[in-house]
């Protein structure tokens, strides 16, 4: 891993100790690092670190703690000095044996009793959550489980009940079962006695998130809404007999959130067009015929050359950034219904049809076309069959599928085609472009790339090739990108693919396509950018690549991808990794180069670290002087980066 870039963002971030390259180059049996750490245990002291007044027996050695219980003797309590209300926790730990292992937070003295709340890896290896209570001497006089809370919606968890009342947004759907030829599946997350296991913890106001083997989200309330108290260190936990070792600890104080100072690149000139959050979608075309292209981004259109006026498509109502989603995932404009007026789709659960009023000030009528829930987030608008109109490409009801609008009237509901069977749609990620060199337009997606084949026939599936352009873990549930790109990266004639790996978490990747001599394709994986224990192009480093589009941003006559990072992308909390990293968005240049692995590298450009990117970026020449623009939509308002590229240059 690069160490002077970890020693200088710690150092920005004042960081309790001094963390030096030693204990850097430690950092081993680690699936994912999500966080910059304040304070990082190394080496053979426990300096930093007090047992409590129990049987535990603690030590240290080339940075792994190891402490150890006597069986009726009361639990072993290793403190950290530091204390915190809210925090961020990692570490690796290894046990032999059915012995309770745990992390305490909040530890407090309360009278003569001491109070915490406890993430413990119990006997039978589940990761589960208490309050919990010891008298004055550390043994414990009770403990009670914290009600189950989390997922996606709560950063403070309101009164919870024992059930949790369901989410009927899909209700009468079922996910169909995964089929067996999928070239990627869920890792087992398991804890395993005898090896290195990680679990990361994340205590913020009543809320305690904790991951295992960077698996799926466990997640409990401390309390009511109301109840915040508690405050003090962290503290490896050992129960019940047996020795347990630690090692790779991580601790960062999540009372202290840092936003940068702002910077927006000297190629690019940034307009912020709408204060607001309303839309994650944007697209543009001349909706009011004035000959001048305008933006529609959610329930607005602005209107060019300055965009500072605006008029709504249907109601505008501003959203909460740490409590709302948007109206739309992704917008694209054509004139459907053939009246030389550009109209505007909108793809979220389920998809609409707004038709231009043709100069009329009045909002547009909507239409449901796609009525039917369960749609993917992430949709393309790529003319499929080659008859010169584009189609909607996405996933619903795990099917991969377009869906062509009605040729009598394109605001009745459309044309649904099945391009996969069922089990290969996923809620991130859709690619369209030649794979294959036939000279027509495949489909692809996280699980692989399904071949059209010469005669379209609507009662059969395409042909489908396994690969995985995508991968579960980082801290992230779901697998898949947000637009991938196919073009010709290294420039040897063959269609490539670039793609983040998981919307939600870490990785973007280019896939080098080769053939072998009976011309079978198969793809190798170049990684360009991973977690913060990686080697990543530039130094650069985010998450949440859940907006991406590719383009020739330079132009060089070779497309870029440009990608950021949606901030808040599960709304405001701990659910996704590193949910309050700078809001970025960059332009990654495509450079071939023999000697780089592939035949090519791709060279991260700031475009700013303040603006982030909705679930879609666009690429379009504004003002048509030869340069691509970009726009995004987030929620904190809509932006265009005008480019400064000189159109003329070599």
């Amino acid at each position: 891993m690069k160490i002077r870039r970890y020693l200088n963002l710690l150092l920005f971030l004042f960081v309790s100790e001094a963390i030096t390259s030693q204990e850097l180059g430690k950092f081993n049996d680690i699936k994912a690092l999500t966080f910059i750490p304040d304070y990082v245990f190394s080496g053979s002291s426990l300096d930093k670190w007090h047992s409590f007044d129990s049987s535990g027996v603690w030590n240290a050695k080339d940075g792994v703690i190891t402490g150890e219980v006597t069986q009726g003797k009361g639990p072993g309590i290793l403190l950290f000095d530091d204390s915190y209300q809210d925090v961020a926790f990692q570490v690796s730990v290894k046990r032999d044996g059915p012995v309770e292992a745990g992390f305490l937070f909040r530890f407090e003295r309360v009278g003569d009793i001491y109070e915490a709340f406890l993430v413990s890896v119990d006997k039978s290896g589940s990761l589960v959550s208490y309050d919990i209570i010891f008298d004055a001497k550390g043994n414990e006089k009770s403990r009670k489980k914290l009600l189950r809370a989390g997922g996606i919606s709560y950063r403070v968890a309101p009164p919870m009940k024992e059930k949790k009342e369901e989410n009927n947004r899909f209700s009468g759907y079922k996910r169909p079962e995964p089929p067996e030829d999928l070239p990627v599946t869920r890792p087992n997350t398991n804890f395993v006695n005898g090896e290195w296991n990680q679990v990361e913890s994340y205590v913020d106001v009543n809320m305690i998130r904790s991951f295992l083997n960077d698996g799926r989200e466990v997640g409990g309330t401390t309390g009511e809404e109301t109840n915040q108290d508690g405050y003090g260190p962290i503290a490896l936990y050992i129960g019940g007999a047996g020795k347990v070792q630690f090692k790779n600890i991580f601790v960062k104080d999540a009372s202290i959130k840092r936003t940068p100072l702002e910077k927006t690149s000297e190629r690019f000139v940034k307009q912020r067009i709408s204060d607001m959050y309303y839309s994650w979608a944007t697209d543009a075309a001349d909706f009011n015929k004035d000959g001048i292209r305008d933006i529609v981004a959610g329930p607005y259109i602005y209107y060019g050359p300055d965009f500072t006026n605006r008029s709504e498509i249907f109601p505008a109502i501003t959203g909460s950034p740490s409590l709302d989603f948007p109206y739309n995932r992704v917008q694209d404009t054509y004139d459907f219904n053939n009246d030389g007026w550009p109209d505007v789709l909108a793809s979220a659960f389920t998809t609409t049809l707004y038709i231009n009023p043709k100069g009329m000030h009045k909002r547009w009528n909507s239409y449901d076309v796609l009525p039917e829930g369960g749609q993917s987030e992430i949709t393309t608008f790529s003319d499929i069959d080659g008859d010169g109109k584009p189609e909607l490409v996405y996933g619903a009801k795990g099917f991969v599928r377009y869906a062509k609008p009605n040729e009598k009237d394109s605001t009745r509901p459309w044309v649904v085609f099945n391009v996969s069977k069922a089990g290969h749609a996923l809620a991130h990620g859709i690619g369209t472009g030649d794979i294959n060199g036939d000279g027509r337009i495949d489909i692809l997606n996280a699980l692989g790339w399904w071949e059209q084949p010469e005669v379209l026939d609507t009662t059969k599936t395409w042909k489908y090739h396994p690969v995985a352009f995508g991968r579960y873990g980082k801290r992230s549930s779901n697998i898949g990108s947000s637009l991938m790109a196919v073009y010709d990266v290294n420039g040897n004639g063959l269609n490539d693919v670039v793609a983040n790996l998981n919307s939600h978490g870490f990785g973007l990747a280019w896939y080098e396509q080769k053939r072998n001599k009976k011309g079978e394709i198969s793809f190798v994986q170049h990684m360009i950018m991973d977690d913060y224990n990686s080697n990543n192009s530039g130094d650069v480093t985010f998450s949440q690549l859940h907006g991406a589009t590719f383009a020739d941003i330079d132009n060089d006559g070779i497309n870029d991808y440009i990608v950021g990072k949606r901030y808040f992308t599960h709304l405001d909390n701990y659910y996704d990794p590193d949910t309050y990293g700078p809001p970025v968005i960059y332009w990654y240049k495509t450079v071939r180069d023999a000697s780089a692995p592939g035949g090519a590298k791709f060279v991260p450009q700031l475009i700013n670290n303040r603006s982030g990117v909705g679930s879609e970026i666009d690429a379009v020449d504004l003002d048509d002087n030869g340069t691509l623009d970009i726009i995004t939509s987030t929620n904190n308002g809509t932006y265009i980066y005008w480019n400064k590229t000189n159109p003329n240059a070599q």
